[in-house]
């Protein structure tokens, strides 16, 4: 142990006997939490921002998924069919906003209704969805479009819960509240104390960091009692130390590229192909030290996966970019007209593991005579978003509430608001289309199958690598497990060692 971590045990140790109260004196000391993201802002309806509360343990949901990946019932109890578009959702009782006030069916259709007006993301299952009180604890709702498991539209990201409040501070339910926030900083959380067992929580000091190599730094420091997200080379180093523990886990997320079906040369559905058969995935994931290739859009835990790993066959590849008309000059260069097969590649910090790989995608597609220009940018969905990049390398949960159809219709059918690669066919809106009246599970795993053909044969996103990730813990730490992928980094039950 750090003579810097024994000092500071010490003198918990030391208030503990004084105060007589020891669970209560450490409780007060905040635990610091180290990541590369932090939430953009406190508008929960602008962005990935509701996801980001929620992860930091701030927000919650109607429904929500369990350590099982079972969807489970949150700040709501049940769920019912009033018609083809319509619900009625039944609230738990007992439930307080952080300022005390009591959730009612009327203050959560208020943060809805502003949810649904300002976050294009919200209206990728069910549409534009329109809500009324019935009593305090009974909401009714209804759907622009048909939907088939409204406990599943509800535990999606967008979807936290939250009531608007006059001075522009929205409140939340979650174990934490905010007590400080410093914009691409840092975040200050405090026990909200109308949440159960409030006085077993510690304050936490939640800390953005620039890269995942200044985060493991300052965790080998004893700066931090938790970094999450730790980059795989570090791994090894890191579990010599005696006074961490470090824990891995599967998570629901992909890495994936994303594929811009406008550019000009990525717009030829022939080089897709030939990119998608480049991939080495087995490269990929011993590059990051964990993780399997990609089997399609799932991880590979969930029914509605695939069920083969994605093929390399560099001589179709080759063969497919010689029928694009991008044949290789004297230098094993691919050109047409003279011109030459130069691409470009995106990915961002936040997520270390893709910052890993871009090199190794680099060395891959020279192999077909591709050059590769490579870019780590800041701000990815900006640049994404205005079409600046061949290829987009990418991290996302794809059925972050259980069910398949979310990632499909938010990012890749035609026109949705998150769709980077542009990609449009009515065919693949038509598969889409079945999700709004299939209840079965197994009905919808089909589903989801018949979507990942036609992304299979259309190539608009190649999936590469299904991860694990690292957290690094201090002593004080040592049994937080993690689960639930970064959705739920901050939890009531954070496991403080005491």
């Amino acid at each position: 142990m750090s003579a810097k971590s024994f000092s500071r045990l010490a003198a918990a140790g030391l208030a503990a006997l004084i105060t007589g109260v020891g669970a209560s004196a450490l409780a007060t000391e905040p635990l610091r939490v180290g990541a590369t993201y932090i939430t953009s802002g406190l508008d929960p309806a602008k962005g990935s921002n509701g996801w980001a509360l929620v992860s930091h343990g701030v927000g919650e949901n109607l429904f929500t998924v369990d350590r099982e990946g079972r969807l489970v019932p949150g700040l709501a109890e049940k769920a019912e069919r009033t018609g083809d578009l319509s619900w009625t959702v039944t609230l738990k009782p007992g439930h307080a906003f952080s300022d005390g006030s009591p959730v009612t069916a009327a203050a959560l259709a208020a943060g809805f209704d502003h949810t649904f007006a300002t976050n294009k993301a919200a209206l990728a299952t069910g549409g534009k969805l329109g809500f009324k009180a019935a009593d305090d604890l009974t909401l009714m709702i209804t759907t622009e479009k048909p939907v088939a498991f409204l406990q599943a539209l509800f535990a999606e990201w967008p979807l936290i819960a939250y009531k608007p409040a006059t001075d522009g501070k929205a409140l939340f339910t979650g174990p934490y509240q905010i007590a400080d926030f410093k914009a691409d900083i840092s975040l200050t959380l405090s026990p909200n104390t109308h949440f159960a067992d409030a006085d077993t929580r510690s304050p936490v000091d939640f800390r953005r960091f620039g890269d995942a190599q200044s985060m493991t730094l300052a965790l080998e420091a004893g700066e931090l009692d938790l970094a999450f997200g730790l980059p795989s080379e570090v791994v090894s180093r890191l579990k010599t130390n005696p006074d961490l523990t470090i824990k891995s886990f599967p998570v629901g997320y992909q890495y994936l590229a994303f594929l811009n079906t406008t550019r000009p040369v990525t717009a030829d559905i022939k080089v897709r192909q030939a990119l998608d058969l480049g991939f080495d995935r087995r490269e990929l994931a011993a590059a990051i030290n964990g993780g399997e290739p990609a089997t399609g859009a799932y991880a590979a835990y969930f029914p509605f996966a695939g069920k083969e790993q994605r093929q390399t066959d560099l001589a179709k590849a080759e063969a497919l970019l010689d029928e694009a008309g991008w044949t290789k000059n004297g230098a094993g260069k691919r050109e047409k007209d003279g011109t030459p097969l130069r691409l470009l590649a995106i990915t961002y910090p936040q997520r270390p593991d893709l910052v890993t790989m871009l090199p190794v995608v680099k060395a891959q597609l020279a192999r077909l005579g591709i050059e590769l220009d490579t870019k780590v940018v800041e701000n990815i969905q900006d640049v994404a978003a205005a079409g600046e990049f061949d290829i987009a390398l990418w991290a996302q949960h794809t059925a972050p509430n259980g069910d398949p159809a979310f990632f499909l219709n938010s990012m890749l059918r035609s026109g949705a608001s998150l769709n980077y690669a542009k990609y449009a066919s009515p065919e693949f809106d038509a598969i889409l289309d079945r999700f709004a009246t299939a209840g079965d599970a197994g009905e919808r795993a089909t589903i989801a199958l018949d979507a990942q053909a036609k992304l299979f044969a259309d190539v608009p996103a190649s999936f590469l690598v299904s991860p694990v990730w690292y957290v690094g813990l201090s002593k004080r730490l040592q049994n937080y497990e993690p689960w639930g992928s970064d959705y739920y980094v901050l939890r009531g039950d954070i496991g403080e060692a005491r």
